[in-house]
């Protein structure tokens, strides 16, 4: 009774945080705007400023919208690569597939420096849509060779151990475009890496948001095989589970999760890491009925916060969300080990 109590308690608060957050996400930033003209903006009231209108509905919004469909993607994804590989340090970034996205990229942004190719204007090669459209063609292409890989090998250690040499594969093919290519792609790409979710907009955060919430709500349904894979495959098999095409299954939202929130904002770090083991702690379960709508709730409200701090509310700049989100993550994940080595030692 205490243990459901806690759990309620925690989900009031955190989706508290998350109204409030998005909220702050709409009101705050370099042009400070009143409570009042937020709502004008975004009912379209008479009396709206242009100025407010454009800043609320053609940036603000667009950008908290693409913050927590990246938070409840990355979370979710997390969550499920920590079962599925027993490793509490898994995360998105394991597998590779937000190396493959940066690889997407930089065959394009950096390839026609490398190979002295003078890309026509009209081509546009450092624009949001075609920026996307690569990250997410390339992230594709590694889990489809890592879903190739773990369709004929059962033991899915095998696969976290692929997945990171592809990851260093990639970041390999990627530094060496990075060596030989010119000072404009590489600026243009280095700043797609910093990460940032103000590059989406208002069609593109709803597309994101709408694909995120159905990938993610289909991984609900998966919560009783995580329990039973949580306690091993022997267990697993034997209360039913087909150990096999559940984790090909979860490896293919896991990426497909991943490959969204990489493809629209660049890659993200520590999130998927860091907010399953923050579930964990709040919420002090491991059962997945309850972590699976933690996660989405607690990524949400992560980087609606990482990126309220980014932008610096009332100063001209902002600051890159991987900054952001690397100072509030690794100090999590070092927390933990350092939890879980005194828990070894009693």
């Amino acid at each position: 009774m205490e243990s459901k109590k806690n759990t309620v308690f925690w989900f009031l608060v955190f989706a508290a945080l998350l109204v409030v957050l998005f909220l702050a996400n709409l009101g705050y930033g370099s042009v400070l705007i009143s409570w009042e003209e937020v709502w004008t903006a975004l009912t379209n009231s008479s009396g709206t400023s242009e100025t407010a209108q454009v800043i609320v509905q053609e940036y603000r919004l667009p950008q908290a919208v693409t913050a927590l469909a990246v938070g409840m993607a990355l979370g979710v994804a997390g969550l499920l690569l920590q079962t599925l590989f027993r490793n509490p340090l898994a995360g998105p970034s394991v597998l590779g597939i937000s190396s493959g996205a940066s690889l997407g990229v930089a065959l394009v942004v950096l390839l026609g420096g490398v190979l002295h190719i003078p890309w026509p204007a009209s081509l546009k090669f450092v624009n949001d849509l075609s920026m996307v459209l690569l990250a997410f063609a390339g992230s594709l292409v590694v889990l489809g060779a890592i879903l190739f890989v773990s369709g004929r090998i059962g033991n899915i250690v095998s696969v976290l151990i692929i997945g990171i040499m592809i990851g260093y594969a990639v970041s390999a093919v990627v530094g060496m475009l990075q060596y030989f290519s010119r000072s404009t792609a590489l600026h243009a790409y280095v700043i797609w890496g910093l990460g940032s979710f103000s590059n989406t907009s208002p069609r593109q955060a709803a597309f994101l948001f709408a694909a995120a919430l159905l990938v993610v709500l289909f991984s609900l349904l998966f919560f009783r095989q995580l329990n039973a894979l949580l306690l091993g495959d022997h267990y697993a098999r034997s209360v039913g589970v087909n150990t096999r095409r559940t984790q090909l299954i979860l490896l293919l939202v896991a990426g497909l999760l991943t490959a969204l929130a990489t493809a629209f904002t660049g890659p993200i770090a520590f999130v998927g890491l860091a907010v399953p083991h923050l579930a964990r702690s709040f919420y002090r379960s491991s059962n997945h009925g309850v972590l699976l709508p933690a996660v989405i709730l607690m990524g949400a409200v992560l980087t609606l916060f990482c990126n309220l701090i980014a932008k610096l509310p009332g100063y001209d700049t902002s600051l890159p969300i991987n900054a952001v989100t690397s100072l509030i993550g690794a100090p999590i994940v070092v927390w933990v080990i350092v939890k879980r080595g005194r828990v070894k030692q009693e």
